[in-house]
């Protein structure tokens, strides 16, 4: 096994969204995959191996396996690229999201993904209201998803999230949004999580999937730019791609390879 750490949707250390990336010959047992994930302690541990002639990716938090993760993908991509020398023009996934691709575009790294579709809920939320100590413009949501429109960006920035008023909200996954006051942005986000393990994740792929499509219709654009306002803080280009794929690009810092000594692997 090898180990590394990297930094996704970002060109800088320290910034964007730390992710572990496990190169594998051979699936792990269960309990491991979650143990090591628990040891590295990130939002997102990938593991990755070959698997007929595409790649085997599951992605973990310290606590659970989930369905789909943008910034560890991007990060698993940057590693087989730059080390492990992948001469493939076009990475293939098998996930639990189905296949996912991702290409070099220029200077940055391309993934290919499932869209996000939300549908309107109340905004009349109670728990929502007090999060935020105003109403929100819009509630919309999807399975776990729900996705808060705010009226203004500054609000997000300088939110201090009270974690337990979401954790009782039917709901577990949280993205808040607003349009950007800056103009080298289009939209505004963080993402929240606390049920999962993840008070805040710093820089969420799979909320771009659903914050792509939300502000392509609000703003009539196809290609976006988005900030994810964490205080690690990310950019997330984003482009629809047809009625139900999602273009996001970024670049990663690979800040370390771990040395593993373990020999029970």
């Amino acid at each position: 096994m090898r180990l590394f750490t990297v930094d996704a949707f970002t060109n800088v250390p320290f910034k964007g969204n730390p992710a572990a990336v496990c190169v594998l010959e051979k699936p792990l047992s269960e309990a491991t995959y979650i143990d090591i994930a628990q040891e590295m302690n990130l939002s997102e541990t990938a593991f990755v191996y070959e698997e007929d002639g595409r790649y085997r990716l599951r992605w973990f938090t310290p606590t659970l396996e989930i369905d789909l993760c943008g910034h560890a993908t991007l990060a698993t991509a940057k590693i087989l690229f730059e080390k492990l020398n992948v001469t493939k023009d076009v990475l293939e996934f098998n996930t639990r999201s189905g296949l996912l691709t991702v290409k070099k575009k220029e200077n940055q790294l391309e993934m290919d993904f499932p869209i996000g579709k939300t549908q309107p809920e109340n905004p009349n939320d109670a728990i929502l209201e007090a999060f935020f100590g105003e109403k929100p413009i819009t509630v919309n949501s999807d399975k776990d998803w729900c996705l808060v429109e705010v009226s203004y960006s500054d609000l997000i920035r300088n939110l201090k999230p009270q974690f337990e008023l979401l954790k009782k909200h039917s709901k577990k996954k949280f993205i808040i949004t607003a349009k950007s006051s800056e103009k080298e942005y289009d939209f505004v986000s963080r993402m929240f999580a606390p049920d999962f393990g993840i008070d805040e994740d710093p820089v969420t792929g799979s909320a771009h999937c659903y914050l792509a499509n939300y502000w392509s219709d609000k703003l009539s654009k196809n290609t976006l730019i988005g900030y994810q306002a964490s205080k690690r803080g990310g950019v997330v280009n984003c482009e629809i791609s047809g009625n139900d794929r999602v273009l996001l690009r970024g670049d990663c810092v690979i800040m370390a390879e771990l040395l593993v000594e373990w020999d029970k692997f």
